[in-house]
């Protein structure tokens, strides 16, 4: 799905949430985020495979979408945290019985496996 699909304001609700979250990352950086502020390296950390030019495009389309608040703090060595706006933590709470969904569907497949 293409970015400005994400500004797209004539599509269905699921296309739009959809939009917002389509992409390897942004699915693992909510739910960090969800518990509470993070420094990119601690993201990075979190995140094997993630590189530090995607990391940062990613939470900029994440910030510009408003689910994401970027702090930076006046001190030296300078100090930024990533944490979820309200918006973001509604993004969360709505993808919760997804990922419950998900988990079940999992289960299924294990246990599909256990048998062949």
């Amino acid at each position: 799905m293409t970015r400005s699909r994400a500004q797209d304001t004539n599509v269905c609700g699921v296309t739009a949430a959809i939009a917002v979250i389509d992409g390897k990352w942004k699915t693992l950086l909510l739910w960090l985020l969800e518990s509470g502020p993070w420094r990119p390296g601690e993201l990075l950390r979190q995140a094997p495979g993630l590189s530090e030019k995607v990391l940062t495009q990613t939470l900029r389309e994440m910030e510009a979408d408003g689910l994401v608040r970027r702090e930076v703090y006046d001190v030296r060595p300078l100090k930024t945290e990533y944490s979820l706006t309200p918006f973001g933590q509604d993004l969360a709470d709505a993808l919760a019985p997804l990922a419950d969904w998900g988990h079940r569907r999992l289960e299924r497949l294990a246990a599909t496996r256990q048998v062949s």
